[in-house]
């Protein structure tokens, strides 16, 4: 699927979508979104822009507290920690600029950063988690049938 370029409204409605899907809060989204247009100019491609977004949400992500760092670490390399999040981080938005931005393999793999084969595995692997995460919702969700 090729991506075709958006109307300005469009790509901002994706950024916002993106932002609450990321943050899961309308305020963090704002600023999030406020301050990826901020850093960009007229011209700047659409790739462009999402690898903006990218970049300053992990910039804000220290003061978002985005991270759900545990207060105390008991690992030993905080590094690897960070990477391992980021990683997470990474697939999540992979899926979702997927999903709802229409983006194919090749622009994601350039956004992210990551080779195409990497972002295809995370794909894979983001959407069936997604998936086990609804079923278990669905599950808790639905009422006991009494036999």
């Amino acid at each position: 699927m090729a991506t075709e370029e958006r109307e300005p409204l469009d790509l901002l409605n994706n950024l916002y979508s993106l932002g609450y899907w990321m943050t899961g809060s309308l305020k963090k989204t704002n600023e999030l979104v406020l301050k990826t247009y901020r850093s960009i100019r007229s011209d700047t491609t659409e790739i462009e822009v999402f690898r903006t977004f990218r970049e300053v949400y992990y910039e804000l992500a220290g003061s978002f507290n985005l991270t759900s760092q545990p207060t105390q670490c008991n690992y030993p390399d905080e590094e690897l920690l960070v990477s391992l999040r980021q990683q997470e981080t990474d697939k999540k938005l992979t899926v979702l600029l997927s999903e709802i931005c229409g983006m194919n393999h090749r622009a994601i793999s350039i956004i992210i950063g990551k080779p195409l084969d990497t972002v295809r595995t995370w794909l894979s692997s983001g959407r069936k988690s997604i998936v086990e995460g609804l079923l278990v919702i669905i599950s808790c969700c639905q009422p006991v049938m009494l036999a």
